[in-house]
């Protein structure tokens, strides 16, 4: 059931920061537009060389006001999971429920970003699965076209 590759479910444009960018620039991304975790990326080819989180951001216990002080790299984690686009679906939800992930980056062979997974992609996609008809999506579309 989980054995088509990430690609069909990865977010291709992803947000991404660099290593020296400020942790101010980072939270005004993560607390402004409900992203948990970026890659951190270097070069014009996105190798990947870390990810920041929320939690990091919280885990260096300093005010918002404190946040120019210091950049990516002092927080980022540089031991990153990560699957190919290639890997099942099946996969990404074995590392979530294993490690407590949340996100996992998607890189090819030479480490450079190709998309990112997140739970809430494999639960959308089991839903949709499950759910082909799903009646409340078309009522929330809906709702939101005469907003």
């Amino acid at each position: 059931m989980m054995n088509e590759p990430l690609s069909s479910i990865m977010t291709r444009d992803v947000v991404c920061v660099r290593p020296n960018d400020k942790l101010s620039v980072v939270k005004d991304i993560l607390f402004g537009s409900g992203y948990h975790h970026l890659p951190v990326v270097e070069g014009p080819k996105k190798k990947l060389v870390g990810i920041i989180t929320s939690y990091d951001m919280l885990k260096l216990g300093k005010g918002f006001e404190a946040y120019d002080a210091y950049t990516v790299k002092d927080v980022m984690t540089t031991r990153v999971a990560h699957l190919s686009p290639r890997e099942k679906i099946g996969a990404a939800a074995q590392v979530f429920l294993r490690k407590l992930f949340h996100g996992l980056p998607i890189v090819n062979e030479k480490m450079e970003l190709q998309g990112i997974v997140t739970t809430h992609d494999v639960l959308r996609y089991e839903f949709d699965k499950e759910y082909p008809n799903d009646r409340l999506e078309k009522l929330l579309r809906a709702d939101e076209a005469r907003v």
